[in-house]
Formats: structure tokens, C-alpha cells, sequence
């Protein structure tokens, strides 16, 4: 690959240049200088199939394989009341249920002997299929595939076992500090809103096999299916084998329906998780951002000065690395494709810290929301993030599947190649105005996963008013 020719390239040069004798031999890393970085994005060819299937392909002659990956809008966001968990369940039953005129164990076996690897699953907007295979069991794999996506058989066995398996990992999801305060967190933010929904063992348990084959039906058709192809294979020939395995799907009309926008975060409120443990789970924040808001990429600057930038962050060097209060602190802006993400700052610390850390941070957030960052501190956050976009793209199957991505929640056309320069662009002054706009502490929602008992301060001192939430009852409960 041409990432890794470059790097090996590179390599070669500095294990060189020190071995080089005399008044030019490099004796410290600072010497060496290298050219700049270059990545250029492989051209992707696009197109949709008669009956509308959108595709993308990128060819890759390294090795004798076919990775394929496919996005059919649907996912946890349109689970009706009553059933969330209903499209987490249609993937497990996808995968693990047969399709076509094989069972589940001879659908497996089939993709066993051919060393095939097939995943399912679904987030908030899609279910995704990933497929990677020996370029020669191509035409099998697809007509397996054309099954699971067309006549899929959902067994009901297959479905009681997903449903005790997720019942399993819910009883259990309170045991877990950090997703307890997480999940707390985003149910108070979106505020009833699909987004902050969970599911439970009760609506796990009123899914029903109709429930998945209408989800099925409503859901899968050609105009309503992405599918993102790198290997060994040419344009033509890919485009000949699409037809020949999908050609006699009908085209169906399929429009998704707009997303509800999350109402607005209510008034702000720190709530207990009381648990018995000598260190206190954190998180706070807010509604963020979505792709289109105007200032994400300021937005995306001010994040790893803050806390994304792991050790480079203001977050992690005065908390962590000047005071010890933490193993781990962070922050992150979820970017909402289609609806508004979340923005939080997480951390554990010990108990007898928590309202000095919770303190800390609001006065790290209100010093970069009243004075503008160091060129410096700008400068490595932007190197930072242009070098890891860079890195994302280890192969090739990576980029086609972004580009998919991409179109799939309608992105810029240019987005991914204007990347890097639109991070270049952003100024101290946009990283003010995005922490103005974006981050109040007064605003904030707080979790916080401890025991009270043990706080340095009382949480009534933080000026906001408390609310326990009930325990539930699993491992750590008081």
C-alpha cells in the first residue's frame, strides 16, 4: 500500500541518515527533517444499478480478496416505543438465522468452509453488513449475501437466544460505573428523544419474529442499500456479477422518515448514582453538534485541545499529569450525522477529589471560553488531527467505505478531500467562538457514580440541584 511504502521509505532514510559519518550525522530525533507528508485519495468509482442499488468500488490487485461492505437505512432510531432493541435483535436474528434454502447451521458452515468472514449489525441509523472473502468464492459469497439481505429466514430460536442475551447484558448494564453514567447522562439530555432510549429487558422481551420480518420488509429494497467493494476485481466485471446476483430484486420506493429533532436539555442537574466504591465515575456536558453545524471544525480543534488530544490536552496535562486527581480524563464532541450528538468530559478520580476535579474542570472550560489559544497549542492540535485522518486510511478498503459512508448521510461531495485544509483554517478566534458557543458550564448535565460519603465537599456546594437515581440492583449497589 502507498501508506506503508511512505513509512517505510521514511524509516529507511532516518535508520540511514544517523549511520551517515561525519559533520552532517544526526545524533537527536530534532535533527532529522523529513518532507511532508502526502496522501492523496484514490479515485472512487460510483454508480447505481438498474434497480438502484448505490455502489462503491475501489480496485485493489494486492491480494486475491473481496471486501464488501453494505448500509441499509434502518436502524435503533426507528424502534417503536414499547420495543426498543427491536433493530440490535433484527441483526443478531440477520446474522445468525439463516437465509435462502440454508438453515443457520448450514448457512455457517458454508461461509466456514469458503474462510469467509460475515458481521451484522445495526446503530442508531443503519444495519450494517461487513463481508471479506478469497476473490475466487466471489460469486458464492454474493449469492449468500443476496439471502441475508433478501430472504432471510429469522429463525425463532435464534431470535429467543439473541433475546436472552440481550436480557442478560441489560440486567447487567448498571454493574458497570462507566456506562451507567453514560447511559444516565444521555437519557437527561435527550429527554425522552429515541436517541436517549435504552433497552430493557421488558421491550426486549415484546419483540416478536413478525416484528423483525416487518422491519425486513419496510426496510430492504435496492434503492435503500449502500455497498462499498475493494479487491481484486475490475469495474466491469463487478458491475456484471451486481446484476447477475441482484438484477431481478424490484425496485421499491423507500423514503426514510425525517428524524425528530431532540428537544431542548433541561435545566441543569446533578445526578447520583449511588454506588459503594473508593473512586467516583464523572461525566458531564451537553447537547453538541452535528455534520452541518458551521463551526464543527473549530468545534473539532477546540475538542483535542480540551480533552481529545489524549496527553496533549488541557484536560489530561492539568488534572492528570500536574495534580494526579486521575488515571483518565477526556472529552468528546459526538458529531450527530443526522440529529445533534452529545458533547461530555468524563473522568474517574478518587472520591475524596470529586467536587475539587468537577471544579477543575469547569475552570479549565471557562479559560478557554474567555482567552484565545497559543498558536503552539493550535499549531499541534491541527498537525495532530490532519495526521490521524491521514492514518484512518490504512488500506484501501477503508476509503471506499468512508465514501459510502459519506454518501449515505449526505455529506459534501468534497469532504473527505477538504478535510485537512479546513483544519488548517481555523484560527485562535474560531476557537474561541466555538468554546463561547458551545461550552457552558451552567448548562452542564452531571453524573457522577460514587459514594457520596466519601466526596471532599458536600454536592450541594456545586450551586445545582441533586437528584439520586434509584439503584438497580446489580454488582456495586448499596
Amino acid at each position: 500500500m502507498k501508506i506503508r511504502l511512505l513509512l517505510s521509505l521514511l524509516a529507511a532514510v532516518f535508520l540511514l541518515a544517523g549511520c551517515h559519518s561525519g559533520s552532517t550525522r544526526i545524533s537527536r530525533p530534532e535533527q532529522f527533517q523529513s518532507q511532508p507528508l502526502i496522501f492523496q485519495f484514490p479515485a472512487v468509482d460510483r454508480f447505481r444499478t438498474a434497480n438502484g442499488i448505490r455502489v462503491f468500488f475501489l480496485e485493489d490487485r494486492e491480494l486475491p480478496l473481496v471486501s464488501i461492505s453494505a448500509m441499509v437505512d434502518g436502524g435503533s432510531l426507528v424502534d417503536p416505543d414499547g420495543k426498543v432493541g427491536l433493530g440490535a435483535l433484527f441483526a443478531a436474528t440477520l446474522r445468525s438465522g439463516g437465509a435462502g434454502r440454508y438453515a443457520p447451521d448450514a448457512f455457517d458452515d458454508l461461509l466456514e468452509g469458503m474462510a469467509a468472514n460475515l458481521a451484522v449489525a445495526t446503530d442508531t441509523y443503519a444495519t450494517h453488513f461487513e463481508l471479506s472473502l478469497r476473490r475466487e468464492d466471489l460469486d458464492k459469497g454474493l449469492a449468500l449475501l443476496d439471502d441475508l439481505l433478501r430472504r432471510p429466514l429469522l429463525d425463532r430460536e435464534r431470535l429467543d437466544l439473541a433475546k436472552k442475551r440481550m436480557a442478560e447484558a441489560i440486567r447487567r448494564r448498571d454493574d458497570f460505573p462507566r456506562e451507567l453514567a453514560r447511559d444516565r447522562f444521555r437519557r437527561q439530555v435527550y429527554q425522552g428523544h429515541p436517541l436517549g432510549r435504552e433497552p430493557t429487558v421488558a421491550s426486549v422481551e415484546r419483540v416478536s419474529r413478525s416484528d423483525l420480518v416487518a422491519f425486513h420488509q419496510r426496510h430492504f429494497h435496492p434503492g435503500n442499500l449502500w455497498l462499498a467493494v475493494s479487491g481484486d476485481i475490475g469495474l466491469e466485471e463487478l458491475k456484471i456479477l451486481l446484476d447477475k446476483t441482484f438484477g431481478d430484486w424490484p425496485a421499491a420506493a423507500f423514503t426514510a422518515a425525517a428524524p425528530v429533532p431532540p428537544p431542548q436539555p433541561p435545566e441543569r442537574e446533578l445526578l447520583l448514582a449511588r454506588r459503594n466504591l473508593p473512586q467516583t465515575t464523572i461525566i458531564m456536558g451537553d447537547l453538541g453538534i452535528d455534520k452541518n453545524a458551521p463551526d464543527l471544525f473549530d468545534a473539532l480543534v477546540l475538542d483535542f485541545i480540551l480533552g481529545g488530544g489524549g496527553f496533549n490536552s488541557r484536560l489530561m496535562r492539568q488534572i492528570r499529569s500536574d495534580r494526579g486527581l486521575a488515571y483518565s480524563v477526556y472529552s468528546h464532541f459526538q458529531v450527530g450525522r443526522r440529529l445533534p450528538g452529545l458533547f461530555w468530559v468524563g473522568c474517574e478520580t478518587r472520591a475524596d477529589a470529586t467536587v475539587e476535579v468537577i471544579r477543575l474542570i469547569h475552570a479549565i472550560i471557562e479559560d478557554l471560553r474567555e482567552n484565545r489559544v497559543s498558536e503552539s497549542e493550535l499549531r499541534l492540535a491541527q498537525e495532530s488531527l490532519i495526521n490521524s485522518f491521514v492514518f484512518a486510511f490504512d488500506d484501501r478498503h477503508a476509503v471506499v467505505a468512508r465514501e459510502a459512508r459519506l454518501d449515505f448521510y449526505d455529506y459534501p461531495a468534497d469532504y473527505l478531500r477538504t478535510y485537512r485544509d479546513r483544519i488548517a483554517a481555523v484560527t485562535p478566534e474560531g476557537v474561541l467562538a466555538a468554546a463561547r458557543r458551545r461550552l457552558d458550564p451552567q448548562r452542564f448535565t452531571i453524573v457522577l457514580v460514587g459514594d457520596p460519603a466519601l466526596f471532599d465537599a458536600g454536592m450541594e456546594t456545586l450551586g445545582m440541584p441533586v437528584r439520586e437515581i434509584p439503584a438497580a440492583g446489580g454488582a456495586g449497589a448499596k
